[in-house]
């Protein structure tokens, strides 16, 4: 893997885990108030898609979908294969 691929793949996954970080906090913070909420489908599909690490801070930083039995399943099944597979590009192919 060269570094320009490296620097790429870091670049997103920290965006994607900010962006699942936010998106539960700002659903969180909907739900307080009585706002419009973010669709699970689409905090869900975050976390799928790369932002496993930034929803589990989500949920245990704001207490958010942690007694929601697709979250508390889902989200870390997420992060364990994430995990593997970032290590696997990382560290393997490289």
């Amino acid at each position: 893997m060269t570094e320009l691929t490296r620097g790429a793949l870091l670049l997103y996954i920290l965006i994607v885990n900010l962006a699942a970080l936010v998106l539960y906090a700002a659903d969180k913070r909907r739900a307080v108030r009585g706002m419009w909420r973010v669709p699970e489908a689409t905090l869900l599909t975050v976390a799928a898609v790369g932002g496993s690490l930034g929803a589990l801070l989500g949920m245990h930083l704001c207490r958010h979908k942690t007694k929601h039995l697709k979250f508390t399943l889902l989200v870390p099944a997420f992060f364990v294969l994430h995990a593997a597979i970032f290590s696997y590009l990382f560290w393997i192919i490289s």
